[in-house]
């Protein structure tokens, strides 16, 4: 049960890191669409 436990929080942890991350590329990737959406007017 504890292993099941300690394995469920650190799926969540890398949920939660990975989130962040995509998080994080999304609004890069807006950006850059913006910038050049901006660039071509």
């Amino acid at each position: 049960m504890r292993y099941i436990q300690s394995g469920y929080q650190g799926v969540s942890l890398l949920m939660g890191l990975n989130a962040d991350r995509f998080i994080m590329l999304g609004a890069v990737g807006g950006a850059l669409l913006a910038g050049a959406f901006i660039g071509s007017l």
